[in-house]
């Protein structure tokens, strides 16, 4: 039924037509009708903007469109996990034929966490991929703060001595005594030990940022045990190739296992168990910041709600 049809309807029947021409129609829009002098029809009809359209693409669409979300995330050289995350990410969005705001809902039983990572990668996908200005408005659900477990000094050194295997030994160390990420432990190279200067340099840092930590002298004992090179990977496994996540947490859980920790050890609690240390030892947080390669001193402060010096020294008033 066209304008001009409706013009000539009562002002009952008009509203009846506009009302149903606009729930055929999917797109949002608010619009106002005049109907008789000083008469007004509001209507605010909220339904997706063409951009944030449910569309179900084809087979060949999905192709192209995650092609170009590659090509985006390796011009920005964003992590693999990123990477992987997001086009994990779009290609169930794309799949699923809903809007980012019913996408996003369909997360709402998720983690905070796992929320936001659904809400950026859409994000960057609207924007870099399809070049249109992504218009959800929802709000950030804020990351809840989790403490980090912390293990105690003897704990760690038992886990050191948990194994025979001097490489599984030196996996330990450098996540605890240089506070090593387990991408930095796997990546690590001889060219990267400076014996002479007791330090190691981190050319393959997260988020390509390098950094300079200090070489620990129980790792320069267990590194010369080892037989020191010039060069290639520190850890390489039985087939030549480098140790992959996999190993280096069954290491980890394995030596935890073997020294009766009861608690959940990953390959990151010894990195918190770095920090920890450092800062109950008196070290001052903006040099742990730097140790540990954060951007952000807030993420750092998080140890100063785990370091337990200063609560001992309270325990002690009582």
């Amino acid at each position: 039924m066209g304008v001009w049809q409706i013009r000539d309807l009562n002002v009952s029947r008009r509203k009846n037509c506009v009302e149903q021409l606009l729930s055929e129609i999917n797109i949002r829009f608010i619009v106002r009708i005049w109907i008789e002098s000083d008469v007004f029809i509001n209507l605010s009809r909220v339904i997706d903007y063409m951009a944030e359209d449910s569309k179900l693409y084809s087979p060949e669409e999905r192709y192209k469109l995650i092609g170009k979300l590659i090509e985006e995330i390796k011009l920005r050289r964003y992590s693999f996990q990123t990477g992987k995350s997001y086009i994990s990410i779009v290609k169930e969005f794309l799949a699923s034929g809903k809007t980012p705001r019913e996408f996003l809902l369909s997360y709402t039983t998720k983690s905070k966490s796992t929320m936001r990572s659904v809400y950026f990668a859409l994000k960057f996908f609207h924007e870099n991929v399809l070049n249109t200005k992504f218009e959800e408005k929802l709000p950030l659900a804020r990351k809840s703060l989790k403490l980090p477990l912390v293990l105690s000094k003897e704990d760690v050194i038992k886990m050191i001595n948990s194994t025979n295997n001097l490489k599984h030994k030196l996996v330990i160390m450098f996540l605890y005594y240089a506070g090593l990420r387990l991408d930095e432990v796997r990546n690590i190279t001889w060219s990267d030990i400076d014996i002479g200067r007791e330090t190691i340099h981190l050319k393959t840092a997260k988020g390509d940022k390098e950094r300079v930590v200090f070489l620990h002298k129980r790792l320069i004992e267990t590194l010369s045990m080892l037989g020191m090179k010039d060069t290639g990977p520190i850890f390489i496994s039985q087939r030549d190739g480098k140790y992959n996540k996999r190993t280096i947490q069954q290491i980890i859980k394995s030596a935890s296992r073997k020294a009766g920790i009861k608690k959940n050890v990953t390959p990151h609690t010894l990195r918190h168990t770095f920090a920890t240390h450092l800062l109950e030892s008196g070290a001052d947080i903006r040099y742990i910041q730097q140790l540990l390669g954060h951007k952000d001193l807030k993420t750092t402060q998080i140890y100063t709600h785990v370091a337990n010096k200063d609560i001992k020294q309270l325990a002690n008033l009582l």
